[in-house]
């Protein structure tokens, strides 16, 4: 099996409703109001996507460069393509702060967090955040 077929094949081939049902399989999220992870949904083709999105780019999220002068003034302008799932806080950061060493200028990136568009940016020193239109 190994051979034939990678995690993303394998689920995609072989996951099916019944499997899903008999082993009780669901997809879950954090709750704000009550402060703990729960079930989200039981429905099979939520819970297989949510499966092989979580294996498409190895996890990692979709970045892209938007302006490499943004607002005219030699900063970098990135923008996470959002597809259903926020940027970590603690990683964002760190990913910031490592670009402004290269760039060696301010470091932008739009993204939504908790379905609200955001600019996060990072000048050297300080990171700030503040509301933006998130395309799409």
């Amino acid at each position: 099996m190994r051979s034939l077929y990678n995690d993303v094949t394998f689920i995609d081939e072989f996951l099916t409703p019944d499997f899903c049902r008999d082993h009780k399989l669901f997809s879950f999220s954090w709750s704000n109001r009550n402060e703990r992870y729960e079930i989200e949904t039981r429905e099979f083709k939520a819970v297989k996507e949510k499966l092989l999105f979580q294996l498409t780019n190895a996890g990692n999220p979709f970045i892209y460069v938007e302006d490499a002068n943004f607002e005219n003034r030699g900063e970098l302008l990135l923008r996470h393509d959002h597809q259903g799932m926020d940027l970590r806080a603690d990683y964002s950061r760190e990913v910031m702060r490592s670009m402004v060493r290269v760039w060696k200028r301010p470091v932008n990136l739009l993204t939504r967090i908790d379905g609200k568009g955001k600019m996060l940016r990072f000048d050297g020193r300080d990171h700030g955040e503040k509301g933006a239109d998130y395309p799409g």
